[in-house]
């Protein structure tokens, strides 16, 4: 067995002992493999263990990895694979955004909504979004603030193509996990207070939160996708 097989076998052990913990369903929750800097063989040997959504921080590597793997894996395999982004987007790169990713998870602005709104009109084409938060206001991140959240993002509501499903949040850098614990909570608190207004009404409120060293406590906290880099792939290349 390869080391990038156990370590999604270990993974998916630890996601399902965490849904345990907080009585949910496993398959509520979504692996997102943090792909960034990593060797497309690592890439192939995770999608063989069975992983089948790939994060990408930036959209000329997700390119690279998504052409690679569809020489590696096969036309049928490929096809069976989606892809995020959950980088931080550049207006001039939205265009190839829209044609390569299935999902955003880092949705920081209006005028970024805007521009792919357009897009993926021009293709026919349809992506889910998360709103990311700068919920600990740091000025290293990006993101919504988190007062005002419902006002800001109000224009969104009637886009048809980008459709906004859910928050998500990095949270400040913390000694250990439980120190990410209160900001899913008040990313979770953001998503209701969302989901009650009546611009908002079914909106799908699913959260993307959790990194490789608080995954855990961020499922038990309600993440429907936790984005998972090092504890997976290995250190980056």
């Amino acid at each position: 067995m390869s080391e990038v097989r156990e370590r999604y076998a270990e993974i998916r052990r630890r996601i399902d002992a965490a849904c345990r913990r907080a009585g949910r369903d496993p398959a509520t929750v979504t692996l997102v493999g943090a792909a960034k800097s990593q060797p497309i063989e690592r890439l192939v040997e995770a999608a063989e263990a069975g992983l089948h959504v790939f994060g990408e921080n930036r959209v000329q590597e997700a390119a690279e990895h998504r052409e690679a793997l569809g020489r590696r894996l096969g036309p049928a395999a490929a096809r069976r694979l989606a892809w995020h982004l959950i980088g931080p987007l550049q207006s001039n790169k939205a265009k190839a955004a829209a044609e390569l990713f299935d999902a955003l998870h880092s949705l920081d602005r209006v005028k970024i909504a805007g521009h792919l709104e357009r897009h993926l009109a021009d293709l026919g084409r349809t992506m889910h979004a998360w709103l990311e938060v700068n919920v600990g206001g740091e000025g290293s991140k990006h993101g919504f603030a988190a007062d005002g959240l419902v006002d800001a993002v109000r224009p969104l509501v009637a886009l048809a193509r980008l459709r906004v499903v859910g928050v998500m949040v990095i949270p400040p850098p913390g000694d250990g996990a439980e120190d990410s614990r209160r900001w899913f909570r008040r990313a979770r608190e953001l998503r209701d207070a969302l989901a009650a207004t009546p611009e908002w009404a079914g909106f799908p409120g699913l959260l993307s939160m959790g990194m490789s060293d608080d995954f855990e406590v961020a499922i038990e906290e309600g993440a429907s996708h936790v984005r998972v880099g090092s504890a997976l792939f290995g250190a980056r290349a």
